[in-house]
């Protein structure tokens, strides 16, 4: 293993890989003060205010001169907008088709899609009936009526917080409109049942009309006023479900084409390692699951800021300036509620090295991979583009994550550096550790260890080892999330706009 690592020739700027003490030579550079694992050590001089440069780009600016040989970090280095060079079409590339097609065990839906799992959801107008539906929930599982149907991998109660105290049209409304419909269609719902009060803003009955969603033998809807009140609600929804388990239950897995995997790309928890190691490495499986005819979704927008004029250059001039407008939409949505696009990174990620979020975005990007940026859509708006695609999203995992599954993803990637505890309903999740430390540290959470990339495994390599655990993972086999029982509870909407 390498001492330290640096990524682009023009950099002034290295990573220390397992840390660094003074006395230590860095490219021919005296380490004059402890540099931590994942941190930056300066190999030129940086004067006040020029760059610092890390992958060939900027990462921030320095608020005071920085000799050659001295940590490189937030006590001096700052944040300030950068004009960015959008370009369109530059590196855009189309890879060659996989031959052979790569191939999972799915569920056929009656629209054609494939699910990866098979559950029975439960979701909720609003959050008054959010208990409900989870004794609902408790009261089949303890029942043991899902015993007989073995194809079922289990119910979820999907709830939330809001639904009411908001305006009935306008951007909030619409995004959760969009959000519970996208579970309602995932291909990993075998069958829905919609629990409401009955007088709140986000009416069942609105919802049903918009989308043409009929009562049928996957999907059943209630509320808890016209029902009669909690214990009749409880039992009708309990009925509902029992009405449900034989067309649920009926499906089995069959062979299905790579190319009906829809993949959620994430990063949580992330480190100095992570746009070395685990994010390339995932971008390497992008790259493949692409070229078989599959779709990525990278998100969380405000973690791509400062690095998405590289994702322009792989767009058409349409889909790159949907992606501008996406991020001057934030920027004025930070400016409106006195944040900043910069109070990202978290206090973790800068533990792990993380210094701006400009330094945070270009790793993040490498997720994406490297090939064609086909579409940019909204939040929880259904992606029918095959391919690389943007959802914009916020930088939260479970908002962002939710919006994606509401966009149809039917598998996840999420890679780590410090180690989140995540998983996610209906969607299995994957956890892919920065670090070796990390792996081994939480090796329950943990399903890949892409540390051992610092040791020399290649980023085509460890892309390689990903793509087959997904294709596994899709095909049944439980992500360690999966075996803790991750998954409940991390439904969460993007909420925008004033609760009243």
């Amino acid at each position: 293993m390498a001492s330290f690592l640096r990524l682009h020739p023009t950099d002034n700027v290295v990573v220390a890989v397992a840390g660094l003490s003074p006395g230590d030579i860095v490219d021919d550079v005296k380490i004059t003060r402890r540099i931590p694992p994942g941190h930056k050590a300066a190999v030129r001089p940086i004067k006040k205010d020029e760059p610092a440069l890390k992958f060939g780009q900027i990462i921030g600016f320095a608020t005071q001169d920085i000799a050659p040989g001295d940590w490189v970090h937030e006590h001096n280095i700052g944040f300030h907008a950068v004009d960015r060079d959008y370009q369109f079409e530059v590196d855009a590339r189309d890879p060659a088709p996989a031959v052979p097609q790569a191939t999972f065990q799915g569920f056929r839906r009656a629209d054609g899609k494939f699910g990866t799992r098979n559950y029975l959801g439960i979701l909720t107008s609003v959050n008054c009936s959010a208990t409900v539906a989870r004794l609902i929930a408790r009261e089949v599982e303890k029942s043991g009526m899902l015993d007989d149907y073995p194809e079922i991998d289990g119910i979820i109660p999907l709830v939330h917080g809001h639904g009411c105290g908001m305006d009935s049209k306008g951007e909030g409304y619409e995004v959760l409109k969009r959000t519970q419909w996208g579970y309602a269609a995932n291909p990993n719902m075998g069958a829905v049942l919609m629990v409401g009060l009955g007088c709140e803003t986000f009416q069942i009955g609105r919802w049903k009309q918009a989308y043409n969603i009929a009562e049928s033998g996957t999907f059943r809807s209630l509320t808890i006023q016209d029902t009669g009140g909690t214990q009749k609600a409880i039992d009708a929804g309990i009925a509902a479900v029992r009405d449900m388990l034989p067309a649920a239950g009926a499906v089995k897995r069959e062979t299905a084409p790579a190319s009906e995997l829809m993949l959620a790309l994430q990063c949580g928890g992330s480190d100095g390692y992570s746009g070395i190691t685990a994010n390339p490495s995932l971008g390497a499986a992008v790259d493949l699951l692409v070229a078989h005819g599959g779709t990525a979704i990278l998100s969380e927008t405000p973690e791509i800021y400062g690095a998405e004029h590289l994702l322009t250059r792989r767009a058409s001039p349409e889909v790159g300036k949907k992606l501008i407008a996406r991020i001057r939409w934030w920027e004025d949505y930070t400016s409106r509620n006195a944040g900043s696009m910069n109070n990202n990174p978290s206090p973790g990620n800068k533990a792990g090295g993380l210094t701006t979020i400009l330094e945070k975005s270009l790793g993040a990007a490498a997720k994406g991979g490297t090939t064609r940026l086909k579409d940019v859509v909204e939040y929880a708006e259904p992606v029918t583009t095959r391919g690389f695609v943007f959802m914009d999203t916020p930088g939260y995992d479970p908002v962002s994550a939710t919006g994606q599954v509401a966009g149809g993803a039917n598998i996840l990637c999420f890679t780590t550096g410090r180690g989140s505890a995540y998983g996610c309903k209906p969607t299995p999740s994957i956890k892919l550790a920065t670090n070796t430390a990390v792996y081994e540290r939480m090796t329950d959470d943990m399903d890949i260890n892409c540390g051992d990339v610092l040791d020399g495994v290649s980023i085509q390599d460890k892309g390689k080892e990903i793509f087959e655990h997904i294709l596994e993972i899709a095909s049944g086999t439980r992500s360690k999330s999966e075996k803790l029982g991750y998954g409940d509870a991390e439904f969460v909407p993007w909420q925008i706009g004033a609760t009243m």
